[in-house]
C-alpha cells in the first residue's frame, strides 16, 4: 500500500437503493403527527390555515387573526432533544449530522423571525402526538392567551 492511500479517507458509501426509496417517500407536510393535531384542534373548534409560504419557516398550522404558529416538528428530522426517536443513521453519519445541524439552526431562524414578526409560535413534537390528554391542554392554553 503507498503512503498516499494511508493518509487519504475513505469515502463514505453513498446511500443503498432502499434507504434512498424510503427517504424520498416521506413527506413533508400532511404528515401522519401534522393530521392528528390538526384533527385535534377542529374537534375543539379551531379553525387555521395551512402552510403558509408566506410566513418564516412556512408553519404547518397558523391562526392569523390570532398571529400564533404551530410547527408540527419530526423528532428523528427535527432533532427533539432527549427522544428514543432521535436516532442517527449508522452510515453517512458525517452527512447526516450536518444535516440534522442545518435542520435545527433554520428552525431555531424561523422561530425568531416569526417572533420578530410578533407571531408566537409554538412546537410540538412527533411523540407528544401519542398522548393527547397532555397535548390538548398545552394547545388550549397556547391559543387562548392572549399575546
Amino acid at each position: 500500500m503507498s503512503e498516499r492511500n494511508k493518509s487519504t479517507p475513505t469515502p463514505e458509501p453513498g446511500p443503498s437503493a432502499a434507504r434512498s426509496a424510503n427517504m424520498a417517500r416521506i413527506g413533508s407536510t400532511d404528515t401522519q403527527p401534522e393530521l392528528t393535531v390538526r384533527r385535534l384542534l377542529h374537534r375543539l373548534g379551531y379553525r387555521y390555515r395551512l402552510h403558509r409560504r408566506d410566513l418564516p419557516g412556512t408553519p404547518d398550522i397558523c391562526f392569523p387573526s390570532r398571529k400564533k404558529a404551530i410547527f408540527v416538528h419530526g423528532c428523528f428530522w427535527h432533532r427533539h432533544e432527549g427522544c428514543q426517536r432521535t436516532t442517527t443513521p449508522k452510515t453517512r453519519t458525517s452527512f447526516w449530522e450536518n444535516k440534522f445541524q442545518q435542520n435545527v439552526v433554520r428552525d431555531r431562524m424561523n422561530l425568531e423571525r416569526l417572533g420578530d414578526l410578533d407571531w408566537e409560535t409554538m412546537v410540538v413534537w412527533e411523540c407528544e402526538t401519542d398522548d393527547l390528554e397532555q397535548l390538548t391542554p398545552r394547545l388550549v392554553a397556547f391559543l387562548c392567551r392572549d399575546p
